[in-house]
């Protein structure tokens, strides 16, 4: 099995194309990847005060992409992949912002709690 397929399920029909090359990863995939991507080069640049509202507000990112796959999951509902790159992009943005704050508060307090 190749390593892509450990990082997404690369279903066509869940997948962006150009032309007849589909993209290495599925919509939402490719919009976490985005996400993560930008976020962490911005914060390579600025500095990010990780607050409490800003992780309460990263975990309010990560909901729709939650509520989209759980309600595809277990409901007769078929999401399009643009829904699916928006929760994407939102998803990674929380997810950054989240892997960032535990780095910074590991960072901070000198190691694990």
């Amino acid at each position: 099995m190749k390593l892509i397929n450990y990082i997404c399920h690369r279903k066509p029909e869940r997948s962006f194309f150009i032309g007849k090359h589909q993209f290495p990863v599925c919509a939402r995939c490719t919009g976490f990847y985005t996400s993560l991507i930008v976020y962490y080069t911005y914060t390579y640049y600025f500095f990010v005060n990780y607050s409490k509202q800003l992780i309460i507000f990263s975990i309010i990112l990560l909901l729709p992409a939650f509520l989209d796959g759980t309600t595809q999951l277990l409901y007769d509902r078929e999401s399009n992949n643009y829904l699916r790159l928006i929760t994407g992009l939102l998803g990674g943005l929380g997810l950054g912002i989240i892997i960032k704050a535990i780095k910074y508060y590991i960072f901070l307090y000198g190691g694990l709690i």
